[in-house]
């Protein structure tokens, strides 16, 4: 037989594109159109049907940036279509080929009935299948023209990511408002005919299927009469028949579908628009579940389920209909799908507590994965955390975005750092945008790595981020692809029924141990340095409100506020979703976090002061406050009393300009460019800096990666670098004990302060920067004499260790790495710590010097400068707090970082307040001490291990207590584990390295 497979293919593409596809809606007539354009915000549904509206037409160009229009489209179906499908087709002026990312509408029907969303792959309205002649038809349509933020030249600066600089320029044109006809045959013919297409091209050329599906589809197209394709489809559709009932071979791998829509909630747009991008998804999805019984969907993000229940109370009534129904299914278990670097350990519990405690208190829905399909990388303290919240399972897609390695597994456990072992999938699909096209499922199943040991893998199926979710074209794909030769066989179903089938099938998985490193996107521990700060400030205040409110409700009654602390704390929750911490957002979206966050500071502020001022009472005794795991300066943790000063610090100046810093535990030396060229251990008499280098030592990168310009720093950055030695000033601070250094460049100046604090080993530098930069990178290198192979890094209930060489590509590829308020260098006998008060982005090098010896190189990321999708990324003054902490132990590093987090707060009282609960090891630190959330008076404590090392601790409540439970993170008593025993307030406890525990005091 000749070949005329390409012929063949060929054919088909036109008659589909040319023919068939524009026969699905063979008979229109226009709609009326009239518009009334909302002069500010959003407004209510009421007052958008009510407005009075004005005529538009169709070519017409309507919506400035981030405006709301309310259309009013009305007709009459013609007598001549009664007995047929009619659908209204609205097309705002989509571009097909970026859903989510442009205008979108929600119809309505005059009543306020929610209908359907309108987006680019969803432009249809049903009418009526039957519909009745002469039928009227009056609708509704909030659409809001949002801009195109991210085009087809997809970094380009913008003035179009803020309200304020937008500008009101008509962004559409009305493309299409009409009644048609759907022809249904037809319509069913196009999806055969693409199933069949899509399937035929991933298979071999060798293969006889593809030839039998070739032959098949050849006969469909010769049985078209083109002129009448409405009257022959159902014959063509015949000749399709039997190659669409061949089963798939009893080997064939399986997919399990999930409705899914991937909704940012914020982005390319700001919050106020994500509740709505939630409202016309769950509209959509609540109309599909209804017309297709096999279909099912999910949603994550507890907040986003909020929003719906808060602002648009009629899409909840469905909503909450679907799950009762088990088919509009909560997902994740989170507040927000939120960064995992960078949350602190107490905020990435609460992620859990408050999204686990809204699905239950909603719905009784307990989740038992954790859903995170676009989360830029996963912190090694993440699989204890999802296990103490209840959950069993971790989903996530964007691993398979990494640049350099491709990770080795799709299913497999994945071990934390205290051990505790995670069932996770990353589905081989490799989008959570699945559209059941052909080429998408061939691709899962020759990507899937653990072929022979599984067979199963997940397809999140759906246009995401307000592109409207699953489309009916796509079920309709799914159906034809439940069991078919060639294919995998397709499924719908819920994230834990996958998860349970495939468990079941591989109960051994391959295991993977530590952090879950994207290779991609390393720029979002550093762009954005003011939305970052505010969280690291928002998360240790939270701590302090939870901390002397629980203290002084105990003591003095004071009034806990269970209402506030839960709002703040699902403010500050939403602000960690991964587009908004690591500062990926439009300006709007970081100009409205920065003040959210100073919103955030003032009632925290005020929580603390009056719980403080009941704890101190009236007096005239000056009382240092100690929010902080750690005894300091005499105070105990968690309590109040005179702060004990020891040892005075002395500065003098040095012959060449410079001068020395001395608290007698350290001796630094400045030079006359304000480098610190020394920092003498004087205990150990021990160097940290390496010879012939200096420390405090800014420099400056150009910055332009190749792509995702907020998201990227791209390797040859460092290839360019510009040491920041000179200095306009170097000269004593006004006390007398520090040196204040100014620098200026480019277009900036940086105002650096020096300091050895009395009676402690480390070096403050607080450094202010007026940022004027544009595509450049600013770190802080700190060059050290010390020698190893691996360093330390906090994370959540605890640290990991990263290497220091690059001997493989998995190590040279995390050049850019993510800490929380420390990392760590350590020779058996000594080491270093460098801490922070609100940076999370560094770099730690290495290099061998002519003398033999090693400079290990810390540089910290201050900031950045990208255009996109802010033009003004971090523009303005910054400041920050770091330390050098010369001889530390791990232990020194996790006590300095907290330190350095949570400053001492003084005011006067009567007398010293002593702390709630106390343990007496250094290693055990509590992360947090406050009421329980039910209400009941009792007091929660949650502790970790912190150290890395076995602990044998005594906690003891500076309260009687009546009994005590261990608790997961929702304060629930863990059925499988024995109380401990409590001796007149003292509870032994025992941990392994780094566990996490939460104990619940009754009180007497």
């Amino acid at each position: 037989m000749h070949d005329d497979r390409t012929l063949v293919e060929a054919r088909l593409r036109r008659v589909l594109d040319e023919r068939i596809r524009p026969a699905v809606y063979p008979e229109s007539v226009p709609l009326e159109v009239a518009v009334w354009h909302a002069p500010g915000e959003p407004v209510p549904v009421a007052e958008g049907l009510a407005a009075d509206v004005e005529p538009i037409t169709v070519g017409s160009r309507w919506g400035a940036p981030w405006g709301t229009s309310w259309f009013r489209v009305t007709g009459t179906v013609p007598e001549a279509w009664a007995g047929r499908t009619v659908e209204a087709i609205l097309d705002l002026g989509f571009d097909e080929n970026m859903p989510g990312f442009q205008c979108e509408g929600l119809v309505y029907r005059p009543d306020g009935t929610p209908v359907k969303g309108l987006n680019p792959r969803n432009q249809w309205v049903r009418i009526g299948a039957p519909v009745q002649g002469g039928e009227e038809v009056r609708l509704h349509v909030e659409a809001a023209s949002n801009p195109v933020v991210m085009d087809y030249r997809p970094f380009t600066p913008t003035p179009l990511g803020d309200l304020e600089t937008a500008g009101r320029d008509p962004q559409y044109t009305l493309a299409r408002m009409d009644l048609a006809v759907l022809d249904e045959t037809v319509w069913h013919l196009v999806t055969d005919l693409e199933v069949l297409g899509e399937l035929m091209a991933e298979l071999p050329v060798d293969s006889p299927r593809r030839w039998e599906i070739l032959r098949a589809v050849e006969r469909a197209l010769d049985a078209v009469d083109l002129q009448d394709v409405g009257g022959t489809a159902e014959r063509a559709r015949s000749r399709l028949t039997d190659v669409l009932a061949v089963p798939a071979v009893p080997s064939a791998h399986r997919i399990s579908a999930v409705g899914h829509a991937h909704i940012d909630s914020a982005w390319l747009w700001p919050l106020r628009e994500t509740v709505r991008k939630v409202a016309r998804t769950a509209a959509n999805m609540t109309a599909l579940l209804d017309d297709e019984p096999d279909f099912v969907f999910a949603m994550s993000q507890a907040q986003q389920w909020a929003w719906v229940k808060e602002h648009r109370p009629e899409v909840w009534a469905r909503v909450k209909k679907a799950v009762a129904e088990g088919r509009f299914v909560p997902a994740g278990g989170m507040w927000v799908e939120s960064d995992t670097n960078m949350p602190g350990s107490e905020a990435m519990a609460r992620q859990f507590v408050h999204g686990k405690r809204f699905f239950l208190d909603e719905f009784g829905v307990e989740n038992d994965e954790a859903w995170l399909p676009d989360t830029f990388g996963f912190a090694a303290g993440l699989p204890q955390i999802i296990k103490a919240a209840g959950s069993r399972y971790l989903l996530t897609q964007k691993i398979s975005w990494s640049r350099t390695n491709s990770f080795p597994h799709h299913t497999f456990r994945w071990e934390g750092i205290d051990g505790t072992r995670i069932f996770t999938h990353f589905p081989p699909v490799d989008t959570y945008n699945c559209s059941m096209r052909g080429a998408e499922i061939a691709h899962a199943v020759r990507n899937f790595k653990d072929k022979g040991a599984a067979r199963h893998s997940l397809a999140p199926t759906g246009w995401g981020d307000g592109g409207g979710g699953t489309t009916r074209e796509m079920v309709a794909k799914a159906a034809r692809l439940r069991d078919l030769e060639g294919s995998a066989t397709v499924t719908w179903e819920t994230p834990s029924a996958f998860f349970a089938k495939a468990e079941a099938e591989n109960p051994e998985p391959p295991v993977w141990v530590g952090e879950l490193y994207l290779e991609l996107h390393r720029a979002t521990l550093t762009s954005q340095a003011g939305t970052k700060q505010g969280n690291r400030r928002s998360e240790h205040l939270l701590r302090e409100a939870e901390l002397w409110a629980a203290t002084a409700a105990v003591r003095t009654g004071f009034p806990y506020p269970y209402a506030d602390l839960d709002r703040i704390w699902k403010t500050v929750l939403l602000h960690q979703f991964h587009d908004i911490l690591p500062g990926s957002s439009i300006a709007w979206v970081h100009r409205e976090a920065r003040a959210t966050y100073a919103r955030v500071a003032d009632e925290l502020g005020g929580i603390i002061d009056a719980a403080q001022r009941a704890l101190a009472g009236e007096g005239s005794v000056p009382l240092l406050f100690n929010a902080a795991p750690h005894t300091r300066s005499g105070v105990p943790a968690g309590g109040a009393r005179p702060a004990e000063m020891s040892g005075r610090t002395t500065r003098a100046e040095r012959p060449d300009g410079g001068h020395v810093l001395d608290n007698g535990l350290l001796r630094v030396g400045v030079d006359a460019r304000g480098l610190v060229d020394s920092a003498l251990d004087l205990a150990a008499g021990r160097e940290t800096i390496a010879p012939g280098r200096t420390g405090n030592l800014l420099q400056l990168h150009q910055d332009l990666p190749n792509m995702w310009d907020a998201w990227d720093v791209d390797e040859f950055y460092r290839n360019t670098v510009t040491d920041l030695t000179d200095a306009d000033e170097v000269t004593p601070g006004d006390d007398g004990v520090t040196v204040r250094i100014v620098r200026t460049f480019g277009a900036s100046r940086v105002t650096q302060v020096l300091s050895l604090p009395p009676g402690e080993k480390r070096l403050v530098v607080d450094t202010e920067v007026d940022w004027h930069e544009t595509e450049k990178f600013l770190k802080l290198a700190f060059p050290l004499d010390l020698h190893t192979d691996r360093y330390a890094s906090e994370t959540q209930f605890g640290h990991f260790f990263r290497p220091t060489h690059t001997n493989t590509s998995w190590e040279a590829a995390k050049f850019e790495a993510c800490n929380h308020r420390f990392v760590h260098l350590q020779e058996p006998d000594w080491g270093v710590a460098v801490v922070n008060d609100g940076t999370y982005g560094h770099d730690v090098t290495r290099a061998v010097r002519g003398d033999g010896g090693t400079t290990t190189t810390v540089r910290v990321s201050l900031l950045r400068a990208p255009r996109f999708p802010d033009p003004e990324t971090d523009q303005g003054v910054h400041r920050f707090r770091h330390a050098l902490v010369p001889g530390a132990s791990i232990g020194d590093a996790v006590r300095e970082g907290w330190r350095v987090n949570l400053p001492e707060r003084r005011l006067h009282g009567a007398g010293e307040v002593a702390p709630l609960v106390t343990v007496d090891r250094d290693s055990v630190v509590v992360t947090a001490v406050k009421l329980a959330d039910d209400g009941s008076g009792d007091v929660v404590v949650r502790f970790h291990e912190a150290h890395g090392a076995r602990a044998h601790a005594t906690l003891t409540a500076g309260f009687p207590v009546a009994g005590v439970e261990v608790t997961d993170l929702l304060e629930r008593p863990l059925a499988d584990t024995a109380p401990p025993t409590v001796d007149d307030g003292r509870i032994t406890v025992r941990l392994r390295p780094f566990e996490l525990t939460t104990l619940r005091l009754k009180r007497a």
